[in-house]
């Protein structure tokens, strides 16, 4: 799968694009818990192509983390993301499965281990660290 690493802005997604890309390995762009809520899935598509355009070469997903709210997790799979976060209930939680792989994508019910760059603060050194050993720095 790759190193799952949050992200909170442009500059974050390119300096864990630009670490993956170093060490050819995959990684994983998560948003925030609940962004896609606050910032919309518009927002973190456009930061995940910008960012790959950057690194066009680099493996890449994007998860969207929608918190509880399934019409932003159904937009989001409307939108073309592949993966996307869900923490609510879980009737909405099977409802958004059964349109997730009808469109070749999954839920998420979140939990896994990432790298979270909310501080921003040596953000490539950070993720080069963590993509290289697999360990939270």
């Amino acid at each position: 799968m790759g190193g799952r690493i949050v992200v909170h802005s442009l500059d974050q997604a390119r300096a864990a694009l630009a670490a993956a890309s170093s060490l050819k390995r995959k990684v994983v762009l998560a948003s925030a818990p609940g962004a896609g809520g606050y910032a919309g899935p518009a927002w973190f598509k456009a930061l995940a192509a910008l960012a790959h355009a950057s690194y066009p070469e680099s493996r890449m997903e994007a998860v969207l983390d929608c918190g509880a709210d399934s019409g932003v997790a159904l937009a989001a799979l409307r939108m073309g993301f592949k993966r996307v976060g869900f923490s609510g209930g879980e009737a909405a939680r099977a409802k958004l499965g059964e349109i997730a792989r009808a469109l070749g994508a999954a839920v998420e019910s979140g939990g896994e281990d990432a790298l979270d760059l909310r501080d921003g603060k040596n953000a490539e050194a950070r993720c080069e660290a963590y993509l290289a050993g697999g360990r939270l720095a």
